[in-house]
Parts: structure tokens; sequence; C-alpha cells
């Protein structure tokens, strides 16, 4: 009897965790339609009319989209420009937005420079590695941003020489992804040859 119940009760947390993916899906399509929905609110509440409101969403939406196909195949438009100028000119705040643009161009992939790569450096000791951003180097100094399992967004940033990496294969998108799976999503098995101890 007692060995039925643990494999019900295993069965349970299998099945429990099968469907985790399909929750976290299910969250981010809820948060978005929250937030589609609260938009929707607020434009209406100005204008208390549903055919301005929809006018003013097309915009929008087509704004978005006009955005996104300039930075796409041009890598910039006239619009961002505009707003990098102004906010530019604001104290503090043009700290803040340079500093989250940067960030957000790391990991969407726009704007992407020579210093956008993973690498393998040994942390929080020698022989323990662990996959990290480049964020920027200067000569053979690298600046490390070493995320953390299963949220990518929290980790640490380090400076280290240019001996203390080993360059990976993986893109940014691959590294997030075994860092969300912890270690599950991983291809790059040729990766793990070069951190094998010498000797």
């Amino acid at each position: 009897m007692n060995n039925f119940l643990k494999r019900i009760a295993n069965y349970f947390l299998i099945g429990v965790l099968a469907f985790i993916p399909i929750v976290v899906i299910l969250q981010i399509v809820l948060f978005m339609k929250e937030l589609i929905s609260n938009s929707f609110q607020l434009v209406y509440g100005y204008w208390d009319n549903y055919f301005i409101t929809l006018i003013i969403f097309s915009l929008s939406f087509s704004l978005f989209v006009y955005v996104g196909y300039q930075l796409n195949k041009i890598g910039g438009t006239w619009i961002i420009a505009l707003i990098d100028s102004a906010v530019n000119r604001i104290p503090l705040l043009n700290t803040i937005y340079r500093v989250t643009k940067k960030v957000v161009n790391l990991f969407s992939g726009h704007e992407q420079k020579e210093a956008r790569e993973v690498v393998f450096t040994e942390y929080p000791k020698e022989d323990v590695w662990v996959p990290a951003y480049v964020t920027n180097k200067e000569k053979d100094m690298y600046i490390l941003f070493i995320p953390t399992s299963p949220n990518p967004t929290s980790g640490f940033t380090v400076i280290v020489h240019e001996s203390k990496i080993i360059k990976s294969k993986m893109s940014i998108e691959e590294a997030t992804s075994f860092i969300v799976s912890v270690g599950v999503d991983f291809n790059h098995h040729d990766d793990l040859q070069q951190l094998k101890p010498k000797g």
C-alpha cells in the first residue's frame, strides 16, 4: 500500500511538472491580455468612444510595427533618435535610459557589436565553470555578466582578464535557454571538452 501511494505521488509530481511550461505560457498570455485590456480602458476612459479608441490602438500597433521594421532592416529610426535626443538632455533620467537601452539591446540582438558573445569563466572558484555574457571589453580585460538559474536577469557583474575565460559557441539565446532550463537545454557538448581540467 505504501509503495502504491509513493507511485501515485510520483506520477502526480511528474504530471504537475509537465504542466509548468504551459502554466508559464498562460501566465504570459494573461499578463499581456491584462496589459492590453488596462491600456484599452485607459484610452477609452479619456475618449469614451470605442471607434476613437480602436483608431488610437491601430495607430499605436502600426507605429510599433514600423519601428520594429526600421530597427531590423536599417538598425535605427528617426523616432527613436528623436526620443534619445530629448531624454539625453534630462539629468539622471538620461543615465537610467542609456543603461536600460544597452541591457535591452544586449538581449534583443539590436546594435550587435563584437563584444556581444558568450564565454565560460571560473566562478565562484577554480574548476567551477559558468556561462557569462560579455557586456563590454577593453583590450584584454572583459566585463562579464554572470546570470543565475533559472532567472537570467539576476546575477553578478565581474571584470576578468582574457586568460580567465574560454569562448563558447553558444549564442546569447542558447545561453539564456541553458540558464532558464537549469542546464536541461544544452546542445553544445563540444564546449565541455574545453572545460576539462588539463594534465
